[in-house]
Formats: structure tokens, sequence, C-alpha cells
């Protein structure tokens, strides 16, 4: 009987102590407010393939990577070990090599950087082209390549080295910005 009436004023003891412990808190309940901060999350793959395609379906590019990384609230995605291939608008194969590379959310842009080169041909495969560059700009709308580091452009058995380059793919149109130093061989 003794353990009941303890185990009774326990129980009340309980009861009262709760409600000192509400009425010294203010009594009002906490209210927290949820705000939405428009983050987005990133994402991340290795050995990832990329292809955009065209209104036809067809592929403008195929961009393979060791790894492709956006961070959260970024517009350019991270690329290591870039390897990019795509067609000008005369129909031409192009193929790029870079240890990284940045592309733009709207796929619009590819900038490549470290050990680059672009390889391809103008003139329906007539004029074997290659660029070297450490630094080189893609523009997949306009079909320009373009770097205003140093750069090596090996064409129809001409070594031509500049610093700064646009090349149009489209048009076959190369202009080299300064310091050009150009060998020729048989």
């Amino acid at each position: 009987m003794i353990y009941r009436i303890f185990f009774f004023l326990a129980i009340a003891a309980v009861f009262v102590a709760s409600l000192l412990l509400s009425r010294q808190q203010g009594g009002a309940p906490a209210s927290a407010t949820v705000q939405q901060t428009g983050w987005e999350q990133g994402y991340s793959a290795q050995n990832a393939r990329l292809v955009q395609t065209g209104l036809d379906g067809q592929p403008l590019y195929t961009l393979n990577a060791a790894t492709i990384q956006q961070q959260p609230n970024e517009d350019q995605v991270q690329l290591t070990q870039v390897q990019m291939s795509f067609h000008d608008q005369s129909g031409n194969a192009w193929t790029a090599t870079a240890d990284r590379g940045e592309l733009e959310r709207t796929a619009q842009q590819v900038e490549l950087s470290g050990n680059v080169h672009v390889a391809g041909a103008f003139r329906n495969g007539q004029s074997p082209a290659q660029i070297s560059s450490d630094a080189l700009s893609v523009d997949l709308n306009t079909d320009i390549v373009t770097t205003r580091d140093r750069v090596t452009l090996l064409w129809s058995g001409l070594v031509l080295g500049a610093t700064g380059l646009e090349a149009n793919l489209k048009d076959q149109r190369v202009h080299l910005e300064s310091a050009v130093h150009a060998t020729f061989s048989k």
C-alpha cells in the first residue's frame, strides 16, 4: 500500500513540475518559419558522356569526360580528361581533347584548358588541321575556335605559331593574332 501512495505522489509531482515549467516559458508555443532559398542541387558523374542533339535528332557534339561536376547554383559544369567530337556546319568532323574543361549550362560554349588539341579537316577532309594550345574556347553555335594564349597550328604542311587565334571552321578562315612564326615543309 505504501508503494501505491508513493506512485501517486510521484505522478502528481511530475504533473505539477510540468505545469510550472510551461508557465515559466511563456506558455505560447514556439513558431518556425521555413523559407525557400532557391537552392538547387548540383550533380557529378564519372566516365560520363554528354550528347547534344539538334532539331533533327542528330548529334551536334559528343563530350566524354572522366568526371563531370556542377556545384549548386553555378552555371558552369566542370570537366576533367575531356574528349569532344563535333561537326562543323559543312559536315567536317572535328575532335578536341584537354585535361580540363568548362561547359556553360546552356551548352553553347566549351572552355578547354591544359594540353588542348583540336584536330579536323577543312574543305571536305582535304586540308587536315591540328591546333594545340594551353587554353581554347569552342563556340558550338558559330563553329568558332578561339584562344588568346600561345598556339601552334599544323595545316597543309605548314607549322604556324602565334599568340592568339580565331578559327572560323564553317568559313574555313584562320586569323592569327600576334607573334606569328611559320615553317614550311614539303
